[in-house]
C-alpha cells in the first residue's frame, strides 16, 4: 500500500516537472516564432504608407482603368512586388474597381474586378485603413489583404492593397518539432505547418457566425471542420499558445508528449524501485540483526552499498540529462550566432581590402626589421617596429568600425564627436573610391561634437557619399568633397561631387519614395536619409555643389 503510494505520488510530480518542461520550451519556440511572423506583417504594412504618396497611384485611381498612369502604375508595382515577396499589390478606385495591379500582365490579373463588395475596401474607405484575412477571389489562394485609403482633396479616391500569403512563414516554422497554427478571434485556423489543419477551426462555429463569414466570401466553400488538435483532444498532445501584434491573432504550437509521459513514468518506477529495494535491504538487515547477530554488520555494508549504487545511477542519470540540456543550449546559442554574423557579410565584403594592405606592410617591415637585425641596426629595426605596431592599430580600428556599423539600431541622441563620424564614414566608402578612381577630399581633423546618433550619422553621410560616387563614375576627373562649416549653434556638413548634377524636373521630389535619377534605383535611400536628420532635429536639403554637380547640406545643432 505504502509502495503504491508513493509510485503515485512520484509519477505525479515526474509528470507535472515533465510537463512543465516541456510547455516552457514550446511556449517559448512559439514565442519565436510570432515575432517572425510580426517582424515579417510589420514590413508589409509600411508598403501601403509608402505607396500613398507615388503620384501615379493618385493618377490611376482618378483616370481609372485602361489610362496611362493606370499601365504606368502596374509596371512600377510589379517588379515592387516581386523584391518585397509581396503576393500581389493592386489599387482600387473609389467605386470598388481594381485600375491598376502587380499582376496585370498575367491570365489571374486583378485589372478590371469590382472588389467593392470585399470587407477589407470597405473597412478600409471608412476607417482609412484595414486588414482581412480571406481567400483570393480570382486565385483561390488564402492571405491578408492590408489596405490603406487614399484621399483626395474632395474625398476618398481609392484604395491600395497589399496581399501577404503565409506559406513562406509556415515553412520556417515547419523546422521546429510539432505542429504550428495561426488561429483568428473566431478560432479558424488561417495557416498551419500541417496543411490538412488549414481552415479547420478549434471550436463549434456558431450558426450566425458561419453565415457572416459564407457571405462575406472569407473562406469561399471550405466547410471549416473542427481540428483534431484543439486543446484536451487528445492528451498525448502538448498545446499552448501566444498573441501576436495584430487584433485578436494567436498562435498555438501542439507537440506530442507521449515521449516526456514515458520518460517520467520511467523516473516514477525508477524511484519506486529504489524505494523498494532499500525497504527490503532494511527488512532484511532488521531480520539478519534479530537471527544473527554477528551478520549485521555485513548486512549494513551491503545496503549501504546497494543504496550508494543507485544513488550513483540516479546522479549519473541526471547529470546526462543536464549535459543533454547544455548541450541542445549551445547548439541553439551557436545558430542564433552564425545568423548574427552572416548580417555582417556586406560590409566585411566591402572593408578586405582596408585590412589586406596593412596585413601586407606589416609583413613587409617585418622582414625588413630582420634584415635591419641581421646588420646591427637597432636603431632602424625600432623604427620599423613602431610602424608595424602603428598598422596594427590600424586594423584595429577598421574592425571595431565594422562591429559599430553593424549593429543597427536605433540609438540614442547624445553628443558625438564629428571627427570620429567622419572617419567611421571613410573607413566604411574608402574601398569603393579607390576602386571607382573618385578623389575625395576630406575635411581636416578638429571638427566640432553634434547632436547626433553616432551610426544613423554614419549611416547618412555614407548613403551621401555612394550617391556622389554613383553621379561621378564614368566622368573625367571625378571629384567628390566633404565639406564641414559652423554656423553659431548650428554645423552643416555638404557632400558635393562635379557629375551632371539633379534632373531640373525632379527638384525636391528626389527626396520622395520611389523618385530616382539611377536607372536601377529604388527611390528610397534619400527620403530614410532626411528622416533620420529630422530625429536629430536637423535638415537635410540640395543645395549648389562648388564643384559643378549636385549637393546635399545636413544640418545638425552643435553640442
Amino acid at each position: 500500500m505504502a509502495t503504491a503510494l508513493f509510485y503515485l505520488v512520484a509519477l505525479s510530480w515526474t509528470t507535472r516537472r515533465a510537463r512543465d518542461e516541456a510547455q516552457d520550451a514550446a511556449l517559448a519556440t512559439a514565442r519565436q516564432q510570432a515575432r517572425l511572423l510580426d517582424s515579417e506583417l510589420a514590413k508589409y504594412r509600411l508598403l501601403p504608407i509608402v505607396l500613398s504618396e507615388y503620384g501615379d497611384l493618385r493618377d490611376a485611381l482618378t483616370g481609372g482603368v485602361g489610362t496611362d498612369a493606370a499601365r504606368r502604375l502596374d509596371r512600377k508595382l510589379a517588379p515592387l512586388a516581386q523584391r518585397t515577396g509581396a503576393a500581389v499589390i493592386y489599387a482600387i478606385d473609389a467605386r470598388g474597381m481594381t485600375v491598376a495591379a502587380s499582376n496585370a500582365a498575367t491570365p489571374s490579373s486583378f485589372v478590371g474586378h469590382d472588389y467593392r463588395f470585399r470587407p477589407y475596401f470597405r473597412l478600409a474607405v471608412r476607417n482609412a485603413a484595414a486588414e482581412y484575412f480571406a481567400l483570393g477571389n480570382v486565385s483561390g489562394r488564402p492571405g491578408l489583404f492590408m489596405a490603406r485609403r487614399i484621399d483626395g482633396t474632395t474625398g476618398p479616391l481609392g484604395v491600395v492593397v497589399v496581399k501577404v500569403e503565409f506559406d513562406a512563414v509556415a515553412r520556417a516554422w515547419a523546422n521546429d518539432p510539432g505542429t504550428t497554427m495561426l488561429i483568428d478571434p473566431h478560432g479558424i485556423v488561417l495557416a498551419s505547418t500541417d496543411r490538412r489543419e488549414r481552415f479547420r477551426t478549434l471550436r463549434p462555429l456558431s450558426p450566425a457566425t458561419r453565415t457572416g463569414i459564407r457571405a462575406s466570401g472569407q473562406f469561399g466553400r471550405e466547410p471549416l471542420p473542427l481540428t483534431s488538435l484543439r486543446p484536451g483532444a487528445d492528451p498525448r498532445l502538448l498545446s499552448v499558445t501566444t498573441t501576436l501584434d495584430t487584433s485578436g491573432w494567436q498562435l498555438m504550437r501542439t507537440v506530442p508528449f507521449a515521449g516526456a509521459l514515458r520518460e517520467a513514468t520511467g523516473l516514477a518506477r525508477l524511484a519506486t524501485a529504489t524505494l523498494v529495494l532499500v525497504l527490503v535491504l532494511l527488512a532484511g538487515l532488521l531480520t539478519w540483526r534479530a537471527t544473527r547477530a554477528a551478520r549485521g554488520a555485513a548486512v549494513r555494508t551491503a545496503l549501504r552499498e546497494a543504496v550508494t549504487e543507485r544513488t550513483a545511477e540516479l546522479s549519473a542519470e541526471m547529470e546526462r540529462r543536464a549535459e543533454a540540456d547544455r548541450r541542445f543550449r549551445a547548439a541553439r546559442e551557436e545558430l542564433a550566432q552564425a545568423n548574427r554574423l552572416a548580417s555582417l557579410g556586406s560590409i566585411t565584403a566591402g572593408l578586405a581590402h582596408e585590412i589586406n594592405q596593412p596585413v601586407a606592410t606589416i609583413r613587409t617591415l617585418a622582414e625588413n626589421a630582420q634584415h635591419h637585425l641581421d646588420h646591427h641596426r637597432l636603431d632602424r629595426v625600432r623604427a620599423t617596429l613602431e610602424s608595424a605596431v602603428a598598422l596594427t592599430a590600424r586594423i584595429g580600428s577598421i574592425t571595431q568600425e565594422m562591429r559599430r556599423f553593424a549593429r543597427r539600431g536605433t540609438g540614442r541622441i547624445e553628443p558625438v564627436a564629428l571627427d570620429e563620424v567622419i572617419e567611421g564614414t571613410r573607413l566604411l566608402v574608402g574601398d569603393r573610391l579607390r576602386a571607382a578612381g573618385v578623389a575625395m577630399d576630406w575635411p581636416r581633423h578638429g571638427q566640432p561634437s553634434v547632436i547626433a546618433g553616432r551610426v544613423r550619422l554614419e549611416q547618412v553621410l555614407v548613403n551621401l557619399v555612394n550617391n556622389a560616387v554613383d553621379a561621378v563614375t564614368g566622368r573625367d576627373h571625378p571629384r567628390v568633397a566633404l565639406l564641414v562649416e559652423e554656423d553659431g549653434e548650428w554645423v552643416r556638413l555638404t557632400v558635393a561631387d562635379n557629375g551632371g548634377g539633379i534632373d531640373p524636373v525632379l527638384g525636391e521630389e528626389v527626396f520622395s519614395p520611389f523618385v530616382t535619377g539611377k536607372p536601377e534605383g529604388l527611390g528610397l535611400g534619400l527620403g530614410i536619409a532626411r528622416d533620420i536628420m529630422a530625429q536629430f532635429e536637423g535638415s537635410l536639403k540640395i543645395a549648389a555643389s562648388p564643384l559643378g554637380g549636385a549637393a546635399f547640406v545636413a544640418t545638425l545643432r552643435r553640442a
